[in-house]
């Protein structure tokens, strides 16, 4: 991975490629960014400048060993640690294990998220990835050795945000007093979730979430047709992780099933609004926050329309024909109340509450308020 293959971001390229210039590279960084971000990406194409034997003004060269090796994620001096589904047993190198399956995992997109890699390794219903005590000791005696080959070792850490306390204690004293020549890349999406002690050890580099336009860009070189890349990059919301999926997904067809849930919501139709939640109730739970999400999208544009800041619409077609139609029947205070409503009923659902119940109360809720 270099930095040419990341597509935008260039501001924060920029910045890390000064600081090496400078030789003002900060031992601990914490890229923080959104889910399906390019935060693990920057941290690889960093990891690859840093130990390139032959710099180019803007990027790695991409051609000596240390780049070929990095490439390939075999580097001697570049060790990864990422969520385990569970605590290894005794005498259990699970990391090792896991490691050409991390791999292939990055090899596949450097744009991913846990949910992804908990399903490429088979992690079952109710593992929800960990980093334990175990592998806080095992980066503490890889970093105590000598590099072998580059510049700097480097310890790339994604979602440090699952160290759980023990383990994040244990890699405080490193963090503050690393070795000679040792660079930490923690790669995050929940900052917040991070011991502050932690924080307060680390530069943080701000990865912004893809805009519409390079995920449109991205989809292109997919071969994605202008359409449905426009529909995807809407979708997605700065999530390339969640665009790949779009792409691989033939039944899209949220915006019907939304436009038929609120229509029969304000046509108060109880009966059919029991069989949509029946309908709702059998989908898998992805689609089932997907639904809810894509609806909080359509209602945050129609708040944009109904105040008339037409300018920051992202949407087209039947999709802005809706949101304008909708917009003249609804108030602002039930679009202010529905999107409380689907808000918590998403938090429910991610907690495994019944989806059926959850989408029919949100029902009920909305024929309610929809019409005054």
């Amino acid at each position: 991975m270099l930095f040419k293959d990341i597509i935008g971001h260039d501001e924060t390229k920029q910045a890390l490629i000064r600081a090496v210039e400078n030789n003002h590279v900060a031992h601990a960084q914490l890229f923080d960014g959104p889910v399906g971000g390019a935060g693990l990406a920057l941290a690889w194409a960093y990891a690859a400048f840093v130990n390139c034997e032959d710099r180019q003004p803007t990027d790695a060269c991409g051609r000596c060993a240390s780049c070929i090796k990095t490439r390939k994620l075999v580097h001697p001096d570049l060790h990864h640690v990422f969520p385990l589904p569970r605590s290894p047993k005794d005498g259990e190198d699970l990391m090792g294990e896991l490691t050409p399956l991390w791999r292939s995992f990055l090899e596949e997109s450097p744009y991913q998220t846990l949910p992804n890699w908990l399903t490429h390794i088979n992690a079952t219903g109710n593992q929800q990835g960990i980093i334990p005590i175990k592998e806080s000791r095992s980066i503490i005696n890889k970093l105590s050795l000598k590099a072998f080959e580059g510049a700097f070792k480097i310890m790339l850490l994604w979602q440090p945000e699952l160290l759980n306390i023990a383990a994040a204690n244990a890699l405080l004293k490193v963090l503050e007093e690393p070795p000679d020549k040792t660079l930490f890349l923690l790669v995050s999406n929940q900052s917040d979730k991070l011991l502050t002690t932690i924080i307060s050890r680390t530069q943080r580099v701000a990865v912004r979430g893809f805009t519409d336009d390079e995920v449109m860009q991205y989809l292109h070189q997919k071969g994605v047709e202008e359409r449905r890349a426009k529909q995807i990059a809407y979708l997605a919301e700065g999530n390339l992780a969640e665009a790949r999926r779009l792409v691989d997904e033939t039944d899209d067809n949220r915006h019907e099933w939304f436009a038929n849930w609120m229509r029969k919501c304000y046509a108060r139709d109880f009966a059919t609004l029991v069989k949509l939640a029946d309908e709702f109730d059998a989908l898998g739970k992805e689609r089932q926050k997907s639904i809810f999400e894509y609806s909080l999208n359509i209602f945050r544009d129609l708040f944009l329309w109904q105040n008339g800041v037409n300018d920051l619409l992202r949407l087209e077609a039947e999709e802005l024909t809706f949101v304008q139609n909708f917009g003249k029947a609804t108030r602002p205070e039930a679009i202010e109340f529905l999107v409380q409503e689907i808000t918590e009923g998403y938090y429910h659902l991610e907690r495994n509450a019944r989806a059926k119940i959850l989408f029919l109360d949100v029902s009920i809720s909305a024929a309610r308020v929809l019409r005054g």
